[in-house]
């Protein structure tokens, strides 16, 4: 079918949508009988005025409703449950990961889609991407997270990345399941989250992070009311009683940006059992810290190459905060806020695993917080090491013997 017949299909299908009002993303079964409208009109004429015909009606049909109402030619990809990442270097560099493993595609796009697949996608989330900000995180309908960054910060094309919501896991059985950590490791980490101890999940780019920080929270308690703080709504806790808050840009006036410090601040006010935070970058950890050592039970995620190195991360990004705030307090608070670091990687076969889980019994060495391992991978096995958690008296007080949960397989 020539391009001109191609570009006509859609020019009608498109001019049918706005005259009947319809909202593509809302109106699905609308937008497809339309569809199917344009398609039978187009054949009709073909009889009868000398177009090129519709060789495959099924093909054309699923290719109008994804231009019109999905996101064109990136959509099969969004669709394929074995693709975890699309990104756009440039129009004819469409990039995917399976198995975290990246592949260059076949596809070819236009500067003017390109742009026109991004406003798309913003859509839904209210946010914008121009001149004034040229960075932009956004949630798609399905969950999957957006990143975009426009010239004069990138080269010459717009960058594009597209982290999909790709549901592996839901608890820690179903890590279990997948190899992710073992059996014994799974039911540490159920009692310790259902005891109330404080948990760091760290890792790289692509580890695992959000899936184990989701995991997680299938531990909480049913009747535990939590309310969780992120850049851009990505967590799925699937809890009775939820509060989910994230970020906002500034307005185009520079005006009404909310930042995830605020968020954490405002989060103590909201009655909270326990706080979630999506992943700490800066000197929102100092408050979160400050929350954690006030006895209120949290979790978050953090970048680091290792667990020691995520704790050290962990005493240094609350300085960002301010000059009053000193190594001094911040490394004690540490060693007596944070309970749990499970540290995951992702392994050169794709598979993501929880590579070691150490304990912080609360103790400084010359401001330097002590670790004990709890498990760690020896001949590419998850084994428990010789260390214990703190807080006995919590994982008692949930009905956990932590002994049994720590004593051999």
């Amino acid at each position: 079918m020539q391009a001109t017949a191609w570009q006509e299909l859609e020019d009608d299908v498109r001019e049918l949508i706005r005259e009947r009002r319809l909202d593509p993303s809302r109106d699905d079964v609308e937008v497809r009988s339309l569809v199917l409208e344009v398609l039978d009109d187009y054949d009709e004429r073909a009889l009868h005025g000398g177009l090129a015909p519709v060789r495959d009606r099924k093909e054309a049909h699923r290719l109008l409703v994804e231009s019109v109402a999905g996101f064109g030619p990136l959509q099969a990809f969004l669709d394929d449950p074995t693709v975890e990442e699309v990104w756009i270097n440039e129009p004819s560099k469409v990039f995917v990961a399976r198995n975290g493993r990246p592949e260059l595609t076949s596809t070819f796009l236009t500067e003017n889609q390109v742009h026109d697949l991004v406003e798309r996608m913003l859509r839904s989330s209210g946010r914008r991407v121009d001149l004034s900000s040229p960075f932009v995180d956004a949630s798609l309908p399905d969950g999957s997270r957006l990143h975009v960054v426009i010239p004069d910060i990138t080269r010459r094309h717009w960058a594009v990345n597209i982290r999909k919501f790709v549901v592996a896991a839901d608890d820690l059985a179903d890590l279990v399941r997948l190899g992710s950590l073992t059996q014994q490791a799974a039911r540490f980490l159920e009692a310790a989250v259902a005891s109330g101890l404080n948990i760091l999940v760290a890792g790289g780019t692509q580890a695992g992070k959000t899936t184990m920080l989701n995991c997680l929270a299938a531990a909480i308690p049913a009747h535990e009311r939590v309310v969780t703080c992120e850049e851009v709504f990505e967590l799925k806790v699937n809890l009775r009683d939820v509060a989910s808050m994230q970020c906002r840009q500034p307005s185009l006036e520079g005006t009404g940006e909310v930042p995830l410090r605020r968020l954490v601040k405002e989060a103590l006010r909201m009655r909270p059992g326990r706080i979630i935070v999506g992943e700490v970058r800066q000197a929102e950890s100092l408050d979160l810290l400050i929350a954690l050592n006030s006895g209120l039970p949290g979790m978050c995620t953090l970048h680091a190459n290792s667990a020691r190195e995520a704790v050290t991360k962990m005493c240094t990004l609350p300085l960002l905060a301010g000059s009053n705030v000193s190594a001094s307090f911040v490394v004690p608070t540490v060693a007596s806020s944070v309970d749990i670091v499970v540290h995951l990687g992702l392994e050169a076969d794709g598979q993501r695993r929880v590579r070691e889980i150490v304990a912080l019994p609360g103790r400084v060495e010359g401001e330097v917080v002590e670790i004990a391992d709890l498990f760690v991978r020896r001949g590419g096995e998850l084994v428990r090491a010789d260390g214990f958690p703190p807080h006995v008296d919590r994982f008692e007080r949930a009905g956990h013997d932590l002994r049994q949960l720590l004593a051999g397989a």
